[in-house]
C-alpha cells in the first residue's frame, strides 16, 4: 500500500506542469548597432518566459513599436538620433580608419567634433526628460512592479530611471557615456590599455603612451562636460540635487560587458563577448557598411 502511494506521488509530479520564476524587465534601449546587442540579449530573455517592456521614442529609427516578444511605451519627442547622423559618424570614422583623412583628423573626431556629440546627448536628454515628466506614463511603469531596469549605458537614460523608480540595474555595456566601461570598473592602466581610435596596441613605444593618455584626457574631460551640459540637470530636477549622475553610472548592480575580456575584482561583471560572434553571422556587416553606402 506504502509503495502505492509513492508511485502515484511520483505520477503526479511527473504530469504536473513544470513552472519558472519569470522576471519582469523594463529596458530602455538606444539605437544603431547597440539595439542588434540588445535585442539578441532580448530574444534569449523572452525565450525563458521573462516579460519585456521597453521604452522607445516616437522617432525610433530601430526598435519597432510591435513585436511579438516583447511590448513598448512610446514617448513623443521633436527630434531623436536619426539615420543621417549616425551614418555621418560611421562614415567619418571608416574614413580615418582607413587613412583617407590626414592625421589632423585624430584631433578632429575627439575635439572638432565635440559639440555635434553634445547635441547628440542633449536629444537623448529630452527624450527623458519628456519620460520622467509624463506622469501618467510614471504611473503605469511603478504600478506594473518591474523587477530591474535593463540598459546600454552608451546614452545616459537608464541609469537616471532606473533610480526613479528605485530598481536594480543590470547593464548590457561597452560604451560608458564617451569612453570604454573598463575604465570605470577594472584596472587599466593607460600605458598598456589601448584607448579606442588610436589604432595601438598594448605595447606602446613611449610617444605611442603620450598619444594614448592625450586621448584618454580628452574622452574622459568630454565625458564630464556632456555630463554636466545634459545629465547632471536632469538628475538635479528629478532625483534632487543630492544625486550625482557619475555616481548613478558605476552604481549598476550588474555589468554584462561586451568584451573580449576584462580583468576585475568586481563580482557584479560578467563578460557576454559571445554576443558578437553572433553579431556577426547576424547583422554586423549589413548595418555598417549597406547604410553607409546608402549614405554616400
Amino acid at each position: 500500500m506504502r509503495l502505492m502511494y509513492l508511485c502515484s506521488a511520483l505520477l503526479l509530479l511527473i504530469l504536473l506542469p513544470t513552472t519558472c520564476q519569470s522576471g519582469n524587465i523594463l529596458v530602455i534601449p538606444i539605437e544603431g548597432s547597440h539595439w542588434i546587442n540588445m535585442d539578441i540579449l532580448l530574444q534569449a530573455l523572452h525565450s525563458r518566459g521573462h516579460n519585456l517592456t521597453i521604452i522607445r521614442s516616437s522617432k525610433s529609427w530601430y526598435i519597432k513599436d510591435n513585436s511579438t516578444y516583447y511590448s513598448t511605451y512610446t514617448v513623443p519627442v521633436e527630434r531623436s538620433l536619426d539615420k543621417e547622423f549616425i551614418t555621418r559618424i560611421i562614415y567619418e570614422v571608416m574614413e580615418f580608419e582607413r587613412g583617407a583623412l590626414p592625421l589632423t583628423s585624430f584631433f578632429h573626431l575627439t575635439v572638432g567634433m565635440f559639440g555635434t556629440f553634445v547635441d547628440a546627448h542633449k536629444a537623448v536628454g529630452e527624450f527623458v526628460t519628456a519620460m520622467l515628466g509624463d506622469r501618467e506614463l510614471m504611473r503605469k511603469l511603478n504600478d506594473t512592479k518591474f523587477d530591474l531596469v535593463l540598459t546600454d549605458p552608451c546614452w545616459g537614460g537608464g541609469p537616471i530611471l532606473a533610480k526613479y523608480l528605485n530598481l536594480p540595474l543590470v547593464y548590457n555595456v561597452r560604451w560608458l557615456i564617451a569612453g570604454e566601461a573598463h575604465l570605470a570598473i577594472a584596472h587599466s592602466p593607460i600605458s598598456y590599455i589601448p584607448i579606442t581610435g588610436t589604432g595601438l596596441t598594448d605595447k606602446m613605444s613611449f610617444f605611442q603612451r603620450v598619444k594614448n593618455m592625450i586621448l584618454y584626457l580628452i574622452t574622459e574631460t568630454q565625458k564630464h562636460m556632456m555630463i554636466k551640459a545634459v545629465y547632471q540637470e536632469i538628475c538635479d530636477t528629478y532625483l534632487g540635487t543630492g544625486n550625482d549622475f557619475n555616481q548613478l553610472l558605476i552604481d549598476a548592480d550588474i555589468w554584462l560587458m561586451r568584451v573580449d575580456f576584462l580583468q576585475s575584482n568586481i563580482g557584479s561583471t560578467y563578460d557576454i563577448c559571445i554576443i558578437h560572434d553572433k553579431l556577426i553571422d547576424q547583422a554586423y556587416s549589413q548595418l555598417y557598411f549597406t547604410e553607409t553606402l546608402d549614405f554616400m
